[in-house]
């Protein structure tokens, strides 16, 4: 999941920097590409921190603190990719209004619902993870 990502920083989000479609909209470009920039950053924390909790399961660790731990750092990194494309939002509407490309809104919803879905997610299994640690202690001081 890495390696497209990390091709389309280097080689795609630079060459629509510097060969814009319609030059008189790189006004409204260029703060897109900043935060589709800043927004690689937690996505490869949380790619690194799910790598970690696969590695943590692996061990047989699954049912621990750290885990619950990395899960909530994903839920924090779903939750500002999403934050920063509701904020890159109206430089999309706006494109999208003077390019006269309605579905160009559509595409620039989808990040926001895609990271969204996955902070829930991360957030759900946090909590049944604590629960189920929560129960795991008490049985184990019972017994």
């Amino acid at each position: 999941m890495s390696i497209p990502v990390f091709a389309l920083c280097i080689f795609g989000i630079i060459h629509l920097a510097n060969n814009p479609a319609n030059p008189e909209y790189a006004y409204l470009l260029y703060p897109g590409v900043s935060i589709m920039y800043v927004s690689a950053i937690p996505f490869f924390i949380a790619l690194y921190q799910a790598f970690k909790l696969l590695t943590y399961i692996d061990k047989n660790q699954a049912f621990s603190q750290i885990s619950v731990n990395v899960l909530k750092k994903i839920k924090y990194c779903a939750s500002t990719i999403s934050i920063l494309y509701v904020i890159m939002f109206p430089f999309v509407f706006l494109m999208a209004d003077k390019d006269d490309a309605p579905g160009l809104i559509v595409f620039g919803m989808v990040p926001i619902f895609a990271s969204m879905v996955i902070a829930v997610f991360a957030a759900v299994l946090q909590k049944l993870l604590k629960e189920a640690i929560d129960i795991k202690s008490e049985n184990d001081l019972t017994v």
